[in-house]
């Protein structure tokens, strides 16, 4: 059995280059730069790099981890070092996740072009794998770790080795007895053929196998017939079930012989059971399906706070690649904080703290180029403006000239709107959320007749934003009575997204404009929406709400958006550069409709003037649903601790988030020493009281009596999106990586509650 990359390096001359290794420069600063010997190891994933003098030390890292690979000066490190290395030597990894990029300087551009060539073609053959080949690689990178002497045959005592590895505490005898059935030679030792099937009965899967049994009359195949069954009873396919029946043969039977005769053998079963069609995520709400037509309003928009910070707010770096990690993972609005800097050339930073400087013009120039590329759906951009009027011009100027068509200058049709237009209506465009002169009513006539500086509040965040605020005066934070001057090139970009400041609902219901918006710190959110939810969902079905982090929150920590989505709040912005529970809830809300930024509201937070999330059960129409979740099985859970013979005690926690009513968490027992192949069989029982809000996370944790469990991997869906019947759950790492080949094993049943059931 060759690895799936063979056939690719047998005859690429570029692998070839790269698994004879070259001297890069690695580059972290302008002062920084190494000279690394990198090399491609021989199971065509890793790449390994040492220092000349690191002695037997080295570092290396997945092919599989890489997301991209840039030409040239793309990085702001290779940016400022463009005077002493041409572009034609240079090139950027850029990793999956929030893993800082790296950035590397060739010692001549044949070099250069051989590893970014040779690197694209790696990612692209390892992302193009099937379900099938993705498993041949794992067993073929399994079968290098564990042969020791590379001799390219594995003896008993390597394989007692590798089920360490491979999180496995067997018995011993028990691992004897299946090397040598596996051992078909007789010769003590796994050649590469006879491993594959030492894998094989070492991840037989006895869970699906009686799901099998339970509707295979024979016990090898499943007929047509048993398959729609199974679908129908388990799956609730209904009607469909037998087109669908039909389907999965097709796509997943991998005997020809079974599919001739219209049956599925328990091969077939367990691809299907693992693919996306067997999935917990509903693989059509995965698509773009949403009505997309209508007001802003109407929608969650995945959003980002202080967009330029890579790490904490008072002394973290401000980086383009920040904007460009945050509109990847779909955010469509993003923040900037201006101020005035050197040469009349706006920066961007975080204002009194010691967070770095960038400048505006190359955040436009970033957010130009990286806007649509995830998303065709409108970016909303954020602006903290605290330049003089002189530089708010500039800025005015820049984005003008950068920006281009895709920047809203006017009302859609020159026309007044009653409404907010659609995410449809603003497709490709980037509209600019800041003070504004005056509103989209006057006349030209009027705003001639107005001063070019116009006396009026800039700050959009009213609060202090970090503790160092308390010192300064109220004339430093620009709070208080300082009023400061907004120039009028910058106020007439601003169209649907003018900001003002909130009097309170009342107020907005009688005088605000719908395309007038406010921000909310999230403790001024968090009270309105206890003590005044059901204004707040009216309020959110007409105007747009922004929502930001507390300024004590000086190491970018999050707070729980799932309150202020529960009261209809659209842009509740996060630090999205910070991992954590927080973030796993937004990727979740955010990962339907097409990863598009833009998630459709339940109608009665549209439409319905009646829905207060503290009182669900008065909302017409109110049904309850009971969520049932047995918890089956684990597989491959990732290995936390690399000491050998430490193995993970596994357990897994259900956590629903939604309305108060809605919040709860329960988990099972611990299951010991076996993060291989895990099996619990347990069930969790729930009732869930606004399904349209509900966000079902699924964690997974090492037990540890005498200190806090350690995190081993979660998915979050939001609970419209869930296939019930029995279905896998592919885990993600902390940072929304995924694990390969980990996963959860579940059934799933949802039914209405009645008087009977409750």
């Amino acid at each position: 059995m060759d690895s799936p990359y063979s056939l690719l390096a047998q005859d690429d001359e570029d692998i070839q280059v790269m698994k004879a290794g070259a001297m890069l420069r690695k580059v972290k600063s302008r002062s920084w730069k190494k000279q690394r010997h990198f090399r491609l190891q021989d199971d065509g994933q890793t790449i390994w790099y040492k220092s000349r003098w690191a002695g037997t030390g080295h570092s290396t890292f997945s092919v599989g981890d890489i997301e991209a690979v840039r030409e040239g000066h793309q990085s702001e490190v290779l940016q400022s070092i463009a005077e002493e290395f041409p572009a034609d030597l240079c090139f950027t990894l850029v990793f999956r996740g929030r893993r800082g990029n790296l950035d590397l300087v060739a010692e001549s551009a044949s070099d250069a072009q051989a590893w970014i060539r040779g690197i694209r073609k790696l990612v692209q053959n390892t992302e193009s794998m099937d379900a099938k080949e993705r498993l041949d690689q794992w067993i073929w990178d399994w079968f290098q770790k564990a042969d020791k002497n590379k001799d390219g045959r594995m003896n008993f005592k390597e394989v007692r080795s590798l089920l360490k590895m491979m999180n496995v505490d067997m018995n011993e005898e028990y691992a004897l007895r299946l090397f040598t059935r596996a051992d078909k030679s007789e010769s003590g030792c796994l050649e590469i053929e006879e491993f594959v099937q030492f894998y094989k009965m070492l991840t037989q899967r006895e869970d699906v196998w009686n799901v099998f049994q339970n509707y295979s009359r024979d016990g090898q195949m499943l007929t047509l017939a048993e398959l729609e069954e199974f679908l129908r009873q388990e799956q609730q396919k209904g009607e469909e079930s037998q087109d669908h029946a039909h389907e999965l043969i097709v796509r997943f039977e991998p005997s020809e012989t079974a599919k001739k005769q219209g049956a599925m053998s328990i091969d077939g079963f367990q691809i299907y059971l693992v693919s996306s069609e067997g999935d917990i995520f509903d693989p059509q709400r995965l698509e773009l399906h949403q009505d997309m037509s209508q007001p802003l309003s109407h929608y969650f928009i995945c959003s980002s706070h202080n967009t330029y910070l890579m790490e904490d707010q008072l002394r973290g770096q401000s980086s383009q690649e920040a904007y460009i990690r945050a509109l990847k993972r779909g955010c469509r609005c993003v923040e900037v904080d201006c101020w005035d800097g050197p040469n009349g050339e706006p920066v961007v930073y975080h204002g009194h703290t010691f967070t770095s400087k960038i400048l505006f013009r190359d955040v436009i120039t970033t957010l130009g180029e990286y806007a649509f590329k995830v998303s065709e759906f409108p970016v909303v951009l954020s602006l903290e403006n605290h330049c003089s009027v002189e530089q708010q011009r500039v800025m005015a100027q820049l984005m003008d000239t950068i920006l281009g068509d895709t920047l809203l200058r006017a009302p859609l049709n020159g026309l007044v709107p009653q409404v907010l237009p659609s995410p449809l209506d603003l497709k490709g465009k980037i509209l600019l959320k800041a003070k504004k002169i005056g509103g989209l009513e006057e006349s030209d006539t009027l705003n001639d007749e107005v001063t070019d500086e116009v006396t009026d509040e800039v700050s959009d965040e009213d609060e202090p934003k970090s503790p160092s605020a308390e010192t300064l005066s109220a004339e430093d934070l620009g709070l208080g009575d300082k009023k400061s001057k907004l120039s009028r090139e910058l106020s007439d970009l601003v169209v649907y997204c003018k900001s003002v400041h909130f009097y309170g609902f009342e107020y907005s219901c009688q005088h605000s404009k719908c395309y007038e918006m406010s921000s909310f710190s999230e403790s001024k959110a968090r009270k309105l929406a206890k003590e005044k939810g059901m204004e707040f969902v009216q309020h959110n079905s007409r105007h747009l709400s922004r929502v930001y982090p507390s300024g004590m929150r000086t190491d970018s920590s999050n707070y729980n958006p799932q309150e202020l989505w529960n009261v209809g709040c659209q842009m509740v912005a996060l630090n999205v550069q910070t991992a954590g529970l927080e973030m796993d809830l937004n990727d979740g809300l955010f990962h339907q409709n097409g990863c598009c930024g833009y998630v459709l509201k339940p109608d009665f937070m549209r439409n319905d003037s009646s829905f207060d999330p503290e009182r669900p059960e008065e909302r017409e129409g109110y049904k309850p649903l009971r969520l049932s979740i047995q918890v089956i099985s684990g597989q491959q859970l990732p290995k936390l601790n690399q000491k050998e013979g430490s193995i993970v005690d596994p357990l897994v926690r259900v956590e629903i988030y939604g309305v108060s009513k809605d919040q709860a968490k329960q988990e099972t027992s611990y299951i010991h020493n076996n993060g291989f192949n895990p099996l619990w069989n347990e069930t969790l029982n729930f009732i869930i009281h606004v399904p349209e809000l509900a966000l079902v996370r699924f964690v997974v944790e090492d037990y540890d009596k005498a200190s806090r469990n350690d995190f081993v991997g979660q998915f979050t869906v939001p609970f419209t999106c869930i296939q019930p019947g029995y279905r896998h759950i592919h885990l993600l790492s902390k940072d929304g990586t995924a694990l390969p080949l980990s996963s959860l094993f579940v059934n799933i049943k949802i039914s209405e509650l009645t008087t009977e059931t409750e």
